[in-house]
């Protein structure tokens, strides 16, 4: 899927992935494609700076950790994240819902 088709959901994306539980910015990406399927294979330079900006704005926290013997940044989801992303999974139904509706044909009445 195209980097345009993403643009506007990414940071939930992001969010939902984070969720579950804390992840480095290459276990992020990995999960992300693992989730969609193959879908979303983005490259580091779409998600790194999603990351700063989401942590930038509040809504992720991260710190170094070293656990594997590798320095990594770790990110987790903060209170306002968990918020947000609760307001993007009803926007997203709401959308979703709207787009099926024009994209489904409509229904045909039954002839006798």
């Amino acid at each position: 899927m195209g980097s345009e088709a993403i643009k506007g959901h990414l940071d939930s994306l992001i969010l939902a992935v984070i969720a579950e539980g804390p992840l480095h910015g290459y276990a992020i990406i990995e999960e992300l494609k693992r989730r969609s399927g193959g879908v979303f294979d983005l490259p580091e330079g779409t998600i790194y700076p999603a990351l700063h900006r989401l942590e930038h704005a509040g809504l992720l926290d991260s710190e170094w950790n070293t656990e594997t013997g590798r320095k990594r940044r770790v990110y987790r989801l903060t209170r306002s994240g968990g918020a947000k992303l609760g307001l993007d999974r009803v926007e997203w139904q709401r959308f979703a819902q709207g787009i099926a509706a024009v994209l489904q044909p409509p229904a045909r009445p039954a002839t006798s």
